[in-house]
C-alpha cells in the first residue's frame, strides 16, 4: 500500500515537534513518533491533521519566537 492509496487505512502521527504525519496502519510507527489514536481512510485522517495542525511552525520554534517577544516586551 501506498500513501495514494485512498482506500487503504492509516494512522495520524505526532512527533515531539507537534508536527504531524498520516501513516500506513499497518506500517510500524517510526522513532520519535507517536500514533495520535486516529485511525481510518486518508479522508479522515488528513481531515483530522488538518484540524489541529493550524501552526506549521516546529514547536521548538514557536516556543524561541514566543521568548523573543516576552523578552522584547520586557525591554520596551
Amino acid at each position: 500500500m501506498s500513501f495514494d492509496n485512498e482506500d487503504g487505512v492509516f494512522k495520524v502521527l505526532i512527533n515531539h515537534e507537534e508536527q504531524y504525519s498520516l501513516w500506513p496502519a499497518y506500517k510500524t510507527v517510526p522513532g520519535g513518533w507517536s500514533d495520535v489514536g486516529i485511525e481510518g481512510n486518508k479522508t479522515l485522517c488528513l481531515d483530522y491533521i488538518n484540524q489541529h495542525w493550524t501552526d506549521m511552525r516546529p514547536l521548538s520554534l514557536r516556543q524561541a519566537m514566543a521568548e523573543q517577544a516576552a523578552q522584547s516586551h520586557d525591554e520596551a
